[in-house]
């Protein structure tokens, strides 16, 4: 089965890796999205692994209209897509007390309303093609909605996201599409593989920092051709941290 996955905002941060690893499990197109990094070095790595690549500039701080616009432009011309990896989400870490109302729409929209839109532009073709695979990216404590200080807004937005994707894993099972969620925990570097980071102490139970590969491992379980029986699911990468404290 020839498969083709989109990885929104994958010129830079986890998803810059992730794409890569697709394409390196015998995905036939790998595109991606972004927004003012260049793309370049990505596309060249999805190649590089194996894939055809696509890039278009997709603002999802945008009017709504606009984004729907590009999504649908996106899928029109390198699509149809069996896979979203949804990799859009600012991150905001602040005391609730200096937040701004621009802030919170911000992250908001930045996280929520982008989900929103990725999947509306993608789930027509996999509904019938009767498969599909979605991951979104949550953070640690975002499915019971545990606690972080600073992280008001964000864990506000990744909690949406959760509750977003869980119920739309039930809406769309039927069809054979799956929608689950990967929850980093704290990968302050986006481009350390997991040979360097086992050189490294981590302020975790594992003992060293997290990596993109780590990250993808999980998304590449989720997007699997053969797992269609789970779904709903949020999986945490955090080498077992559970707390802020620890």
């Amino acid at each position: 089965m020839s498969r083709r996955a989109l990885v929104t905002g994958a010129a830079a941060g986890l998803a810059a890796g992730i794409a890569p690893a697709l394409a390196r499990d015998g995905f036939d197109c790998v595109a991606i999205t972004y927004r003012s990094t260049p793309p370049d070095a990505t596309r060249t790595a999805i190649e590089a692994a194996g894939a055809a690549s696509a890039a278009a500039r997709v603002d999802f701080s945008a009017d709504p209209s606009v984004i729907e616009r590009d999504l649908h432009a996106l899928v029109a011309q390198h699509g149809p897509f069996d896979t979203l990896v949804h990799g859009v989400g600012p991150l905001l870490v602040k005391r609730f007390a200096k937040t701004t109302l621009d802030e919170y729409n911000d992250v908001v929209d930045g996280n929520l309303r982008s989900a929103v839109l990725a999947a509306r532009a993608t789930l027509p073709a996999m509904r019938e093609r009767a498969f599909g695979r979605i991951v979104f990216f949550g953070m640690p404590g975002s499915s019971e909605t545990r606690p972080f200080r600073g992280f008001s807004l964000y864990q506000a937005a990744k909690s949406a996201v959760v509750a977003f994707a869980r119920a739309l894993a039930i809406e769309e099972a039927a069809h054979g599409i799956t929608v689950n969620v990967v929850s980093p925990g704290d990968i302050r570097d986006k481009t350390l593989d997991r040979e360097r980071a086992l050189q490294r102490e981590g302020r975790n139970p594992r003992g060293r920092p997290g990596t993109f590969e780590d990250v993808a491992d999980a998304v590449r379980f989720f997007i699997a051709g053969e797992r269609d029986f789970v779904t709903g699911s949020v999986l945490e990468v955090t080498g077992g941290l559970q707390t802020a404290g620890e």
